[in-house]
């Protein structure tokens, strides 16, 4: 008898994913593709949307043929900041703009001066104004670049409900990836900001996470979700997980500090320090700061292992030294060796003399004192004045640093902090989402390998 499996679509940027979970929310397939990117209408780089529509039609009707799985349900979960165009027959107009690709900054300058200003526009939109980043002003410049193609927009779609699309026909908009930093949403009054509507984009009204349509393949009926922004989607297997308020680190290249829990109003200071606001699967905003965690950490110890001599991942060797620590607050005491000392610091010293320690050991030890300091500051501007919250998760690839984790949790000490061993959180929260759709009656726990610091 073949097992029922839900397949989530896991779209990122560098590696494109299908997982398969089932009912019991285990993983019991993975396969991954890395596409090669290529150039769009001006010859910037961009996802090759051809390649990846094609592979998710094939890959549908592979898992229906399977003769061990029996395909229930597919969901999506993809990068976020990402539109896609459609006329009036349902046909993409433009390729998958790139998000990293450069704007005239006096395309969003235009709104921001009938809004209020930047401060005021970013403010209650809860989002930095990160040019095309904001997927808001992509729009706003397909508008302003390509007036012909803009002309002929009838729908605008964010990735997650454009592949979905692919399969359905349906259109759609949600609000994980309305709230992603896209300069759409206002968060003052929950409901589009009124630049859209002024500037004629066309966007679908959100509808709840969980919708699902039947489609047939082959004979065979399948639910389709209508996907969820990835940010988001890790965070859903915390909410069916957590006894009590919780805060998310999520560690790599970036440490992103997400709290579902803090109703306060995103502050123009907060926002000149990296914050913004997300939107959960419950459509209640979720704050949140960055860092840039994993690439300080990686130049910072190419370097010391440069002046020691050592292999460059020697450091993970290291393990917590209570004496190694004292003998670091003693030579640097309130001061910085690796950063400048003002708050909030975020670029290493040009010159840093190395000869100041014994060991690598002593030297890194250092570095993630200075790095759990900074991240702590970056944690704290999300836990409001009125701080309820419970339980610290931290998952990604520092939740397995001894030294990293021990800071975080002293730092936390009245709280439960718990390092989360948990590879594929987006697809499971995708997963946990179309199923619960498929039986609200019949949710299993996800296991989060769940260790208390």
């Amino acid at each position: 008898m073949k097992e029922k499996v839900v397949a989530v679509f896991d779209v990122g940027k560098t590696n494109k994913k299908i997982l398969l979970f089932n009912y019991n929310l285990k993983l019991v397939s993975e396969s991954e593709e890395k596409f090669v990117e290529i150039k769009d209408d001006a010859g910037f780089e961009c996802d090759d949307i051809e390649l990846i529509e094609n592979w998710i039609r094939e890959s549908v009707t592979k898992l229906v043929r399977s003769d061990k799985y029996e395909l229930t349900a597919i969901n999506f979960a993809t990068y976020g900041a990402t539109l896609a165009y459609l006329d009036a027959g349902g046909k993409r107009l433009t390729p998958i703009y790139n998000y990293l690709k450069p704007i005239d900054d006096r395309i969003p300058e235009s709104v921001y001066k009938k809004a209020g200003g930047q401060d005021e526009f970013c403010r209650r939109t809860a989002s930095p104004a990160l040019g095309m980043l904001n997927s808001g002003m992509q729009a706003l410049w397909l508008k302003c670049t390509k007036p012909e193609i803009f002309s002929r927009v009838q729908h605008v779609l964010h990735f997650p409900q454009y592949l979905s699309y692919l399969l359905t026909g349906k259109i759609y908009s949600e609000h994980t990836s309305i709230g992603c930093h896209t300069a759409l949403w206002d968060f003052d009054r929950m409901t589009y900001h009124h630049w859209t509507g002024d500037e004629g984009l066309k966007l679908p009204d959100p509808v709840d996470v969980g919708t699902t349509n039947d489609i047939e393949v082959e004979g065979k009926n399948i639910k389709v979700g209508i996907g969820i922004h990835d940010s988001s989607s890790s965070l859903a297997p915390y909410f069916a997980v957590s006894k009590g308020k919780f805060l998310l680190i999520s560690t790599g290249t970036w440490c992103i500090n997400m709290n579902p829990f803090n109703a306060e109003i995103l502050t123009s200071e907060q926002l000149d320090r990296d914050c913004l606001c997300y939107m959960s699967i419950t459509r209640q905003p979720v704050k949140s700061s960055r860092l840039f965690l994993g690439h300080l950490h990686e130049v910072a110890v190419n370097r010391l292992s440069a002046h020691f001599t050592t292999s460059p991942d020697y450091y993970k060797s290291i393990k917590p030294d209570n004496k190694l620590i004292e003998i670091c607050k003693k030579k640097c005491g309130d001061n910085r060796f690796f950063f400048e000392n003002q708050p909030y610091s975020r670029s290493l010293k040009d010159k840093l003399d190395f000869f100041a320690f014994n060991s690598f050991a002593e030297g890194y030890h250092q570095l993630m004192i200075e790095l759990s300091e900074l991240a702590i500051e970056a944690i704290d501007l999300v836990i409001p004045e009125e701080d309820d919250i419970e339980n610290i998760y931290i998952t990604g690839g520092f939740s397995g640093n001894q030294l990293f984790t021990k800071m975080i949790s002293e730092a936390y000490s009245m709280k439960n902090v718990f390092t989360s061993e948990i590879s594929n959180a987006t697809a499971l929260g995708a997963a946990l989402v179309i199923l619960k759709s498929l039986d609200p009656s019949h949710l299993p726990v996800p296991d989060l390998g769940l260790n208390q610091c």
